[in-house]
């Protein structure tokens, strides 16, 4: 098990205060939520409008803050949007039933099965060892499938399943902590490869459903699987490119012993094995799953589909659900039904639009300025929430920005999506970055330097991708 470092949790002087005043600072928060919601109303808003305004406040500074897990943050969101009288209770506890949410479970179990089975390990295996003829190949191997295999599975996933594999490669061939550079890089390529290719699809990670979820729950409209990878494959094309040339020139090679390298990567294979014949019908069931999201996504639905392969899965016992339980993140179902809930309920009664307005004024942006600046606070504020909170808080506000100013609702839940996953600074930013961090090989300082190379270099790909690219396939 790998030891997730938790900044907010009793570290740094923000963490400490919170958990030291954790009661003081929740009366706070729930006492200014109170004045907003039923205190004079301020011109132009309704009193639902007013009230929603309270509980956005209340729930975001929860997600932002940390001070109760978010699912729980979001179940007090559909508690209080009927006791508010909001909306009804049978109106909050239906947007439960959105698609996006069952789409992710069945993503979520899929790829435990594959974890679970030891498919997933023995395939990183499998490739990692025709790269062990050089140290600079199998550091840029390990980006690169990190990022593949983020495109099928959650990106924390990825990072679990290969942490022990990289360790035991790095200390294989004679790298201490603190001491070699090139040791380190082994360890942001697995972060930075994750990272990067967990922005590819629906399954690298619970934003994008999320948001595609609120995007539909909200106005109607669907992206699919394959609009959404044609929108982010070049991002993550060109940031696994200046990824490369950054670890070639911040992380030069040193000498290594490929032969102990070599023999640590065959004896993980042969812990597993020879090739069992429900890894083989799990990775079977896994592709034809993909295909159908891909190309069946317009017949059937993602979330259908995604149901069906689960349900194969317990029909032709593959899977048990002991083993379901122990693997999947049921707590983020509960997060999705809150955060739709609540954007739905800005939406409807007209107060995130309220907002925009007096937020924004008479600022007049064009299309591509609005584009990169929700970008650009997508990816800052995901350096310090969660990025399921950022997308939570951001989609209400940008799918109200699309409308005042003219911009593709598409264009604008991407914009808040994409840019959220890209987190390259913090280890609360994301998981892959604090299971690297957990290795003991590199310290804060320097996940810091880089991580804001890396962010910056993030924010220009989108804004040139968004700028260029987007416009030729019909998203601007």
């Amino acid at each position: 098990m790998v030891k997730v470092w938790d900044p907010k949790a009793t570290h740094g002087p923000t963490g400490k205060f919170l958990v030291r005043y954790h009661y003081h600072v929740l009366c706070v928060i729930l006492l200014i939520s109170a004045l907003i919601a039923f205190g004079p109303g301020p011109q132009g808003l309704t009193m639902e409008g007013q009230r929603v305004m309270g509980l956005f406040f209340l729930c975001a500074t929860l997600w932002v803050t940390g001070l109760i897990p978010l699912q729980i943050t979001s179940i007090l969101a559909i508690i209080l949007l009927p006791m508010l009288d909001i909306m009804t209770s049978a109106q909050a506890f239906s947007l439960f039933g959105n698609s996006a949410v069952f789409f992710i479970l069945g993503a979520f179990i899929l790829s435990a099965a594959m974890i679970d089975s030891g498919l997933s390990l023995r395939l990183t295996c499998l490739a990692l060892k025709h790269f062990v003829y050089s140290p600079k190949a199998l550091r840029n191997a390990i980006l690169l499938i990190a990022a593949f295999a983020s495109c099928w599975m959650s990106e924390h996933a990825v990072a679990a399943m290969l942490f022990p594999v990289v360790m035991g490669l790095v200390k294989a061939m004679g790298f201490e902590p603190f001491k070699s550079r090139f040791g380190q890089s082994f360890f942001f390529a697995m972060a930075w490869g994750c990272i990067i290719g967990g922005i590819t699809t629906y399954l690298g990670g619970a934003r994008n459903p999320l948001a595609a979820g609120i995007l539909y729950a909200e106005q109607g409209l669907e992206i699919s699987f394959l609009r959404l990878t044609s929108a982010s494959l070049p991002i993550v094309i060109i940031m696994l490119t200046l990824a490369v040339i950054i670890m070639n020139r911040f992380f030069p090679v040193e000498p290594v012993d490929m032969e102990r390298a070599r023999r640590e990567l065959e004896g993980e294979r042969d812990k597993l094995g020879p090739l069992s014949r429900r890894e083989l019908h799990i990775g079977l069931l896994s592709i034809c799953t993909i295909m159908a999201w891909i190309f069946l996504h317009g017949l059937f639905g993602l979330a259908t589909i995604a149901l069906m392969a689960v349900s194969l899965l317990f029909i032709f016992r593959l899977v048990k659900w002991e083993e379901i339980e122990t693997n999947v993140n049921w707590g983020i179902f509960l997060m999705y039904g809150g955060a739709i809930a609540l954007g739905s309920a800005l939406h409807t009664t007209g107060a995130s639009e309220w907002l925009v307005m007096r937020a924004m004024g008479d600022i007049e942006l064009t299309p591509l300025q609005l584009i990169v600046l929700i970008g650009l606070l997508s990816l800052t504020l995901t350096e310090f929430i969660s990025n399921v909170a950022v997308v939570s808080v951001m989609m209400p506000i940008g799918l109200t920005l699309a409308h005042t100013h003219g911009v593709s609702p598409e264009a604008v839940t991407l914009a808040i999506a994409l840019p959220s996953g890209l987190s390259f600074i913090m280890p609360m930013g994301t998981p892959a970055t604090a299971i690297a961090y957990s290795s003991g090989f590199m310290t804060q300082r320097e996940f810091v330097r880089y991580g804001t190379l890396m962010n910056f270099l993030a924010l220009a790909v989108f804004a040139l991708v968004a700028w260029l690219y987007w416009p030729l396939i019909g998203m601007n």
